[in-house]
């Protein structure tokens, strides 16, 4: 922003910090293929932390990272680059442009100070919509200082101006003059094929340009065609930062002529981007055949040192004691006690478990003993409340698959720490003498359902500690262990989710599954009083086998469970054996008597039966029971009953009608829809949970990204007999 001069730092060694200003953590936003890794890599290219090949010392690549995203061609974890600027240690965390894995997104946005926010001028205005838009909403609430970046201006459609304004109108709200370009692209002569490269850029505040068409960045003045174009621009820009100027009297001397000073005017831009009222937009394209810096790299990572705020200016999350009573705040002190969070877990085949933790407080070294304390989530049944006290492993930095040794963690840092075997994402670290723990992040509840079974014996045998670790790794998942219908389910956030889960289970934990359809919980219920006779004679040398009972069934209201009355007379049945056809009764009942499904709300009456006194028994009189119960749903209509879920859909105005159409094809019943902040619609609506099986993918295609939905069970109902009898049909041929 100043345009100074910078030395890039040395490849081939972990970056240390000793205070907290020298460090910036910035976490780069972008939908995939806007080309977030490419800038990574080309920052790093810039400051020297790899060479023109793109590697290090030790042959590593920032591509390295992880072997499923080369073998998918996409990123789906969250990875830290540390790189170095004018002595300002630079934490780049590089966050995963699918939807699917938002909670590394999330991650990353807890870890970071600033965002930079990576769109593609290839794809134009469509390219801002959806996820990235309610993720700037999301930076906005906290207050979290954000910039643009625009890339693939080098393809032939791109349009910087377009974008640049469109950015304007998305990002600034009720401001559009807190979002504008600092640079303008320079074009060089165009090609074959009538388009013109970008060979440089053109600052607006230094009225100087920067061209790197001879493979080096040269520095030159404008020709007067160039001073024409930043003219009409600069005008805007300087009013955009005077008008977030602290100074009060800086506009009116500037509308009265004065001309105001380049230093004025950076000073009052960086302190306005610090505090996240100003939000600029540069530029990224590749660097030119021989040039040792990419294009707009210097420029962004002088706004990164210079105008982003380091981890002092930014408050940390609050703290409570494990127990949850309250605790007094903490501050971005190396001296302070010790508060770090474990912001990614992943697994090294050589260390074991390395943890990416982000320290808020104190100083992290190797071999200190800290307190591991995770939180119990509601709606994870394998995340609940845990604390231990674990010794650290080495402290490193990570580039590539390479790990540099680190002799200290401050506060404001980002590191990895080795061998912490209970720790889960999203714990705290903290002194063992002083436990502490943090408040959480938020997360979005996986939605979409994967039933999967071990592929064989040898699988099954590892199949419970491989779903631990992966649980623990990724706290957008949730394991369940259905007891209905006795399947185990990985919730996920989507199918590439689903794919990655499947994925890290073999290739990390060599344990092979098979995905098989997702059941979900039905139930069955008498439509009408019906009777039963249930006899059970055998008579086979010595003691025989003899009970009979007769029941009644009548249907109850929902909600009430399994009810069993005793109306025999005359001691028919001893009393000593009621016990016993109630047993029988129960236990067919959690069987089911039409397709396999438990039986509820019913009131079965016993209301006579026969004994032998020698040949009755608790086993006959148990098998009467379940046959009485079978003979009597035999001759009466049985209802299938499937769970309802209340479903809660948030959506833009514009995508309301086709969510409300595809909800009413679901047999979903649209309750009420109201009204909610950013232009947006809250519909809520009743539908049957066998039709929302893969509404996480549907909502997505139906809402072009922008949907979010809850669900919350209501209660069990009648299917429609015609899906009732094909069920049926599908219970007897055993599928």
């Amino acid at each position: 922003m100043g345009d100074k001069a910078q030395q890039p730092g040395a490849a081939g060694r972990a970056l240390t910090a000793d205070r907290p200003t020298s460090i910036r953590n910035v976490v780069l936003v972008g939908h995939s293929g806007a080309g977030k890794t490419t800038l990574v890599e080309a920052l790093a290219l810039t400051s020297g932390a790899v060479n023109r090949a793109g590697r290090v010392e030790d042959g590593a690549t920032l591509s390295d990272y992880e072997e499923t995203e080369h073998r998918q061609q996409r990123s789906v974890q969250l990875s830290l680059v540390p790189v170095e600027w004018g002595g300002i240690k630079i934490n780049l965390l590089d966050t995963p442009g699918y939807a699917d894995f938002v909670g590394e997104l999330r991650a990353g946005l807890r870890a970071a100070d600033a965002a930079l926010f990576v769109v593609s001028a290839a794809e134009g205005p469509d390219g801002l919509a959806g996820p990235t838009r309610m993720v700037w909403d999301e930076c906005a609430a906290v207050g979290m200082p954000r910039a643009i970046v625009v890339t693939h201006l080098e393809a032939s459609r791109a349009d910087y101006a377009q974008m640049t304004s469109v950015c304007g109108e998305l990002f600034g709200g009720d401001d559009p003059d807190a979002v504008l370009p600092l640079y303008l692209p320079l074009y060089g002569a165009p090609g074959g094929d009538g388009h013109a490269p970008v060979t440089g850029l053109m600052g607006l505040l230094s009225q100087r340009v920067y061209d790197y068409s001879s493979g080096a960045r040269v520095e030159r003045d404008p020709d007067p065609s160039e001073l024409d174009l930043i003219v009409g621009a600069r005008a805007r820009l300087i009013e955009g930062i005077i008008a977030e100027s602290e100074d009060e009297t800086l506009m009116d001397r500037y509308l009265g002529g004065e001309d105001i000073d380049l230093k004025t005017l950076v000073d009052d831009l960086e302190r306005a981007v610090a505090r996240g009222t100003f939000h600029p937009v540069l530029m990224a394209a590749p660097a030119p055949e021989g040039a040792r810096q990419g294009l707009g790299t210097v420029e962004l990572l002088e706004l990164i040192t210079g105008g982003f705020p380091t981890p002092l200016e930014r408050p940390a999350p609050a703290v409570t004691a494990p127990d949850g009573s309250p605790r007094p705040g903490i501050s971005c002190d190396p001296d302070g006690p010790l508060v770090a969070e474990i912001v990614k877990t992943s697994s090294d085949p050589y260390v074991g478990r390395v943890s990416l933790i982000r320290v808020f407080s104190g100083t992290l070294r190797p071999d200190d003993t800290v307190h591991v304390c995770g939180h119990g989530l509601d709606h994870h049944e394998s995340h609940e409340l845990h604390e231990a006290d674990e010794r650290v492993g080495s402290l490193t930095a990570p580039f590539g698959k390479q790990q540099r040794s680190l002799p200290q963690a401050i506060a404001g840092d980002i590191a990895c720490v080795a061998r912490l075997t209970r720790a889960e994402t999203g714990d705290t670290l903290s002194a063992k003498e002083k436990p502490l723990l943090m408040e959480p992040w938020d997360m979005p509840d996986p939605l979409l359902p994967l039933a999967i079974e071990a592929h064989s014996k040898a699988d099954e045998d590892k199949l419970s500690q491989a779903l631990g670790r992966l649980v623990a790794e990724d706290p957008t998942l949730r394991l369940e262990q259905n007891p209905h219908t006795h399947q185990v389910v990985l919730w996920c956030l989507g199918e590439a989710h689903q794919d990655v889960a499947l994925e890290r289970l073999r290739t990390r934990y060599g344990v092979q599954v098979d995905p098989v359809p997702h059941k979900v919980s039905l139930r069955e219920t008498f439509g009408a009083k019906a009777t039963g006779r249930g006899r059970h004679v055998k008579q086979s040398g010595g003691h025989g086998q003899y009970a009979i009972c007769e029941i009644e069934v009548e249907p109850l209201p929902a909600g009430s469970g399994i009810e069993f009355v005793d109306k025999v007379v005359g001691g028919a049945v001893p009393r000593a054996f009621i016990p016993s056809v109630e047993k029988g009764v129960r236990a067919q009942a959690a069987k089911g008597v039409a397709a396999g499904h438990p039986l509820v709300d019913v009131r079965v009456t016993l209301v006579d039966g026969k004994a032998h006194s020698v040949d009755s028994s608790d086993a006959a009189f148990q098998t009467a029971g379940a046959l009485a119960l079978r003979e009597a749903a035999a001759e009466a209509r049985i209802h299938l009953l499937e769970p309802v879920a209340e479903l809660s859909v948030l959506v833009p105005d514009a995508h309301v009608g086709p969510v409300m159409s595809d909800l009413a094809g679901r047999r979903g019943r649209v309750v009420g829809t109201e009204p909610a902040p950013g232009g947006r619609t809250l519909v809520r609506a009743e539908i049957p949970e066998i039709e929302i099986d893969r509404y996480a993918v549907q909502l997505r295609s139906v809402s072009h990204g922008t949907g979010r939905f809850d669900r919350t069970y209501l209660r069990h109902e009648p299917m429609p007999p015609q899906l009732a009898d094909k069920i049926r049909e599908q219970a007897e041929k055993g599928t």
